[in-house]
Formats: structure tokens, C-alpha cells, sequence
């Protein structure tokens, strides 16, 4: 089972839906008969995750804005209560392997530190393996990279040699 999350889009960025954006591999899968008719979301990244993940409504998980604009409020505190239990979670219980890759974005900023806590990071969420970041965004040059639970540097390009 692989679970492709695209943030922030709907079917306007399709080229299978009529977009301008060329979606090859989705347009194929859609002159192949595999077309979807049913979307919700919630205009942003962190609730939209949040739903996906669980399987609940964006305000049930505390994720009712971006965690960077949590509050103390109910729905907008932006800490998914343990017992919304996430899809990973289910099938790590079930014997399935897990692995996330790619932007986190599902605990507020001040637990993103290298002190933690660790208990809202993928590995303590379910997942085996983790290779990605935390937060909403990153430097495309220079990302701020977390390997399952602590940061590293992110890999170097090798110059080609030219002659």
C-alpha cells in the first residue's frame, strides 16, 4: 500500500481533469478508466494531513489552521490527540512495515528541536523510518533534514566534470 499525498491541490492541477499542467503518468491512469469524482479539503497543508492520516475531521485533530498558527482554542491547538489513532499506527499493528518521506508538518514548530519531544515525530507516530522535515517549509538548497529522529546534513551535489 503507498500513499501519495499532493498538498495544496485539487483537480485543476490534473491534465487529465483539463488543466494545462501535463500529469502523464495520471493522465494515463485515467485513460485507463481510474478517475476520481469525490474530494475534500481543507486549503491547507497541516489539515489536510491530519485528515488523511486519521481519518477524522481537521478540527477533531486540533489541526484547524497550520501548526504554525496553533492556539489554546479547542480543534486549533495544533497537537493531533493520541487517541486519533494514525493510519500508520493500524498497520505497524498489523504487521505492515511503514515509512514516511517527505514534509511532517503535524506537530507545533517548539517540539521540531533537536530536544524534543519525540512523541509527535513520524517515529513516534507509527512510522519505522522517517527521512524528510518537520515543519511547513524548507530551503530547496539547503533543507533543514531529519533521519528518523535527529537532523543531518543534507547530501552533497557532486560537480560534473567538464572538458
Amino acid at each position: 500500500m503507498l500513499f501519495i499525498v499532493f498538498d495544496d491541490t485539487g483537480f485543476g492541477q490534473l491534465g487529465c481533469y483539463g488543466s494545462p499542467i501535463e500529469t502523464p503518468n495520471l493522465d494515463a491512469l485515467a485513460a485507463g478508466g481510474l478517475l476520481y469524482n469525490n474530494m475534500h479539503t481543507t486549503a491547507l497543508c497541516s489539515p489536510s494531513r491530519s485528515c488523511i492520516i486519521t481519518g477524522r475531521n481537521h478540527h477533531a485533530n486540533g489541526m484547524a489552521a497550520i501548526t504554525e498558527l496553533a492556539t489554546g482554542y479547542p480543534g486549533y491547538d495544533g497537537q493531533i490527540p493520541f487517541e486519533n489513532g494514525f493510519l500508520s499506527e493500524m498497520l505497524l499493528q498489523h504487521g505492515y512495515n511503514t515509512c514516511m518521506v517527505g514534509k511532517w508538518h503535524l506537530m507545533p514548530s517548539e517540539q521540531e528541536s533537536a530536544a524534543g519531544p519525540y512523541d509527535r515525530w513520524p517515529l513516534g507516530r507509527g512510522f519505522e523510518r522517517f527521512y524528510g522535515f518537520l515543519g511547513g517549509d524548507t530551503s530547496q538548497w539547503y533543507p533543514d533534514l531529519v533521519y528518523d529522529n535527529h537532523q543531518v546534513e543534507p547530501p552533497t551535489r557532486r560537480r560534473r566534470a567538464t572538458t
